[in-house]
């Protein structure tokens, strides 16, 4: 476990810890909700929310946010195409790809799992991030993740 001194130089291999670590368990934790609650996983949520937000994307749209694969991406989307979540056009400007967006019940289901996965989200890190400290602590996070993709870092090599 990562040292809790803010004084001195950031213990980097704690920091890494406790940040892949938090990310699995509240990844897992809002998984077990959503399936429990909405039949779906963390993975097709989070397309489901990128569809409805960014309608006519294509696959490599959705692997570039999430830092994931084309074939990944793109079975992901065949399962949720399979469900009728998402339907997939032609896409006029290249037709070797194809532009996807929600199907009505795929919108149903994004709004209604959206509300259980931000309240989930807000029982695990009230304690926390309520306190003096997190809004800190999200913009932390948000100027790395910036920082990250505006260099290119962490994409997938295939």
């Amino acid at each position: 476990m990562a040292s809790k001194s803010s004084r001195g130089p950031v213990d980097l291999p704690g920091f890494f810890a406790d940040l892949v670590r938090c990310e699995t368990r509240l990844y897992n934790a809002l998984n077990d909700r959503l399936r429990e609650q909405h039949g779906i996983v963390t993975s097709q949520f989070e397309f489901l929310r990128f569809l409805r937000d960014h309608p006519g994307s294509r696959v490599a749209d959705l692997a570039t946010e999430f830092a994931i694969g084309i074939g990944a991406t793109s079975k992901g989307i065949d399962r949720l195409d399979k469900q009728a979540w998402v339907v997939r056009r032609t896409n006029p400007a290249d037709r070797r790809s194809s532009l996807l967006d929600l199907t009505p019940e795929g919108l149903r289901l994004v709004e209604a799992a959206e509300a259980t996965f931000t309240r989930t989200l807000a029982e695990l890190t009230a304690d926390v991030l309520s306190g003096p400290s997190g809004a800190a602590a999200a913009q932390v996070f948000s100027e790395l993740r910036s920082a990250l993709e505006r260099d290119q870092i962490g994409l997938p090599t295939g």
